[in-house]
């Protein structure tokens, strides 16, 4: 099914608001202009055909997301490859065979400049320049999710956003997707009108198969019995929580993790234990955190650096708004949504993806001024500690099921776990031209 034309207007760009925004934008634009002739510059370089740099999340990821599945797999069918990935924390953790670079403006222009492969799951900065022949690849950091991005946020989407997004787009030649509704999606949300490589996501390639080994894995890691039952609590960033001290629970969030880890033994049986993972600017506050009760069951996972692995050893997910509660449902964990803030999350986004609302007994669809496709959201959801209860002792396992593959049906999921290698076989063959 495809979207009308009135949901494919990505050129649209959006309104400045102040004299100092205008401002602000000249000033990038120089920035970028003479970020751009570094890149100019290192063309007396030639372009290495076996030559592949990397960055997740501009730099503060590691060896994580997507692209770290994409590398495993290219490594394994291709290892003369030569790997470069960027990095702000030269203390960060790789194979041997990828050689870490600083992710700075001379670093940038030299190494991609050099590289006939560009991977990324998130934006270039502004300024970078791609060259012909080479290859750029973005396999985003969420798929389908709950939030709203690019020109779907509306006046929540500034001009400078806009810029640094239609910039890098117009540098992609393919972005990964896991269904068709969400390359349509993608058109306005990452400002983008090029192909797409219809492989499911590579991270959630370990959630479709046997995980007995990664879960444990993660448990000996930790000291933990072998048959424990492990819930992980991932909340979306909050972009407005930047400033001062961050409070990650007694100002920030409302859950009750005692009564939430009590009621899953209830309904699920076994030991219960809660890992949090939050951003990386607020994992220390996790390490303040304590409750009665939970002593020793507490595992702080915000700091490393592969979300996949963790999720993979997971039992439950519970979440307020963050798209990895799509993935786990690869791999057909329980998720339970928390969301105490429904109507000012909406109203801060512009929008969100799905129909969610105060009544969270109702059914919720996807939102129609979005996309045209329909799907029933397959998640409970909760905006206080006793619906959360509710939802997780009447929770149904046939029905939750049911209705994620209902939703993978009507959004035309690629499914089956060998995303890593349909992406790979695209960037071999580009190696080869």
């Amino acid at each position: 099914m495809r979207v009308e034309q009135q949901f494919m207007n990505y050129n649209y760009i959006p309104e400045i608001k102040s004299k100092e925004e205008q401002h602000y934008i000249r000033k990038r634009k120089r920035m970028a202009f003479f970020n751009s002739l570094c890149f100019y510059i290192c063309r007396i370089f030639p372009i290495d055909n076996k030559l592949v740099s990397v960055c997740t999340f501009e730099g503060r990821g590691g060896f994580g997301c997507n692209p770290k599945y994409i590398i495993q797999e290219l490594h394994n069918r291709k290892p003369d490859c030569k790997i470069i990935w960027f990095v702000n924390d030269m203390n960060k953790e790789f194979p041997d065979y990828i050689h870490k670079v600083p992710n700075t403006l001379w670093s940038r222009a030299y190494w991609l400049s050099r590289s006939k492969v560009w991977i990324d799951n998130y934006r270039k900065p502004y300024g970078t320049v791609k060259r012909k022949r080479q290859y750029y690849v973005n396999t985003w950091h969420a798929n389908m999710g709950f939030k709203n991005i690019g020109l779907w946020r509306k006046e929540a989407f500034s001009t400078m956003a806009y810029l640094v997004s239609k910039n890098d787009s117009e540098m992609i030649d393919d972005i990964v997707a896991d269904s068709k509704c969400i390359a349509e999606y993608f058109r306005k949300g990452l400002i983008y009108n090029g192909t797409y490589i219809m492989s499911g996501q590579p991270r959630c390639d370990i959630l479709y198969n046997d995980r007995t080994g990664v879960k444990n894995s993660y448990r000996r890691k930790y000291n933990i019995p072998l048959d424990a039952k492990i819930v992980m609590f991932a909340p979306t960033f909050r972009e407005g929580a930047k400033d001062g001290r961050r409070y990650v629970f007694s100002k920030t969030w409302t859950i009750d993790f005692k009564k939430m880890i009590d009621n899953l033994g209830k309904k699920f049986g076994g030991q219960w234990y809660l890992c949090v993972r939050v951003h990386p600017q607020l994992a220390d506050a996790v390490d303040e955190y304590s409750e009665t009760g939970l002593e020793g069951r507490i595992i702080n996972a915000s700091k490393e650096d592969d979300m996949y692995e963790i999720l993979a050893a997971m039992d439950a997910y519970v979440t307020d708004y963050s798209s990895a509660a799509f993935d786990a449902m690869c791999g057909r964990i329980p998720v339970f949504i928390y969301a105490d803030d429904i109507e000012q999350y909406t109203h801060d986004r512009g929008s969100l993806i799905w129909n969610l609302s105060s009544d969270t007994d109702s059914e919720v669809y996807m939102n129609h001024n979005v996309t045209k496709y329909d799907a029933e959201l397959p998640f409970s959801i909760a905006k206080n500690n006793d619906e959360l209860e509710k939802n997780i002792l009447l929770f149904n396992k046939e029905v939750y099921e049911k209705l994620v593959e209902n939703m993978e049906n009507s959004l035309e999921y690629v499914k089956g776990g060998r995303a890593s290698e349909k992406v790979v076989v695209a960037v071999i063959n580009k190696m080869n031209e």
